[in-house]
């Protein structure tokens, strides 16, 4: 019990030193609200309000029926303008696409020719160039093949040599059904800036101690290392726990209004046992750095890589198969895991269990070798 106390005690020190701490507060804060928000809508890979303008050169009820179908919010309402007027409103950044229908279009359609629409894009605009030529490219032959299919017994001698597709395919996406980036990298901010803030928040409270001199009165204090290295886990720990609470409910749910499949607070009991880990990396960093940027540098060679390849950015089947098995070892692999499958999937704890004890184990393991440097590092000091 006196073991327990000191490490009460010594936490609620590290919490008052932290909201002291004007930068790292503001970093919390920002890191889970600003950020959160920036990187839910930065990332975007949907096409909105993209503008078009149109010739048309048919003046035929299937080029009135393909300038109908382009509607907010991906695209603006078509504006027709002259083919002459093309490359100075295209140069004045005016529309990124300008489609051109050329004449006796619908008469070719119907009598089996294979006519061409020009679409004109703007690629400077590169997201918005690439994801809107494919989306005209579909709503195009889609409303073409339908305009075919109504008229086919008015003209089926002239419609008879069009070609159909025998198959239709039936897309049907699960758990994200208008496949919004922000759905995704808001969730996935949210799980990167906990690995971020855990090593940081714990390496800084270490490195912080030993730069202000206070080092040395802990440790002639009746209190031992492990003593005080748990108080800042605990702290810190508590400190990013509640933060990503607080972001998932008032950022993502309420402001970005992104729906959370599962269970939060399931979500936040992993985090907590995630949280070992990451701390006990930022305890073994400060145990080796001697300042503040030191500890910087050592994150971006320990923590940036750990995220990049965690699968948060970039799905595990998607890497060599020789680094995804290496990357199924550290635990914030099974973070990002069990974080998609709760928050995305609405998995509950009979499905992330797995998952959870590895975390847990590797992170036990972890610190029990981030508390042996710590224990070696403050002794000899002291």
């Amino acid at each position: 019990m006196s073991r327990l106390s000191n490490i009460f005690w010594l936490g609620t020190k590290e919490l008052r030193s932290f909201f002291s701490d004007v930068v790292l507060l503001g970093l919390v804060i920002y890191t889970f609200s600003f950020a959160i928000y920036v990187q839910g809508h930065s990332n975007a890979q949907e096409l909105y309000n993209g503008s078009v303008a149109y010739v048309d050169d048919d003046k035929s009820e299937l080029s009135r029926r393909m300038m109908a179908v382009f509607l907010p919010p991906y695209f603006k309402h078509p504006v027709p303008i002259s083919e002459s007027d093309i490359d100075h409103l295209m140069n004045t950044a005016a529309y990124t696409f300008v489609i051109v229908i050329p004449p006796d279009f619908e008469k070719d359609v119907l009598a089996g020719r294979s006519p061409e629409v020009q679409v004109n894009v703007d690629a400077t605009a590169m997201v918005t160039a690439g994801l809107g030529y494919g989306y005209i490219q579909q709503i195009l032959t889609t409303e073409i093949d339908n305009f075919v299919s109504r008229n086919e017994g008015t003209y089926l001698s002239r419609s008879q040599n069009v070609q159909k597709t025998p198959i239709t395919l039936s897309v049907r996406v699960v758990f994200n059904p208008n496949v919004m980036t922000s759905w995704f990298t808001s969730v996935m901010g949210i799980v990167n800036n906990v690995t971020m803030l855990a090593i940081i928040l714990a390496g800084a409270a270490i490195v912080r101690e030993r730069e202000h001199g206070t080092m040395d009165h802990l440790l002639v204090m009746p209190v031992t290392p492990f003593e005080i290295a748990m108080s800042k886990i605990w702290a810190n720990g508590l400190v990013i726990a509640v933060a990503s609470a607080l972001s998932l409910e008032i950022v993502v749910r309420q402001v970005l209004k992104i729906p959370i499949a599962g269970s939060v607070p399931l979500f936040i009991a992993g985090v907590s046992i995630y949280l070992f880990f990451a701390t006990a990396i930022g305890i073994f960093l400060a145990t080796i750095a001697r300042s503040m940027p030191q500890l910087g540098l050592l994150y971006i060679l320990v923590a940036m890589p750990m995220n990049i390849l965690s699968g948060s950015n970039t799905p595990l089947e998607s890497m060599p198969p020789v680094l995804s098995t290496i990357m199924m070892f550290s635990p914030s692999t099974h973070f990002v895991l069990f974080a998609q499958s709760i928050l995305f999937r609405g998995a509950g704890f009979s499905i992330v269990w797995p998952q959870f004890l590895f975390v847990a184990f590797v992170g036990c393991l972890f610190l029990a070798i981030a508390l042996m440097r710590f224990r070696t590092v403050a002794v000899q000091a002291g």
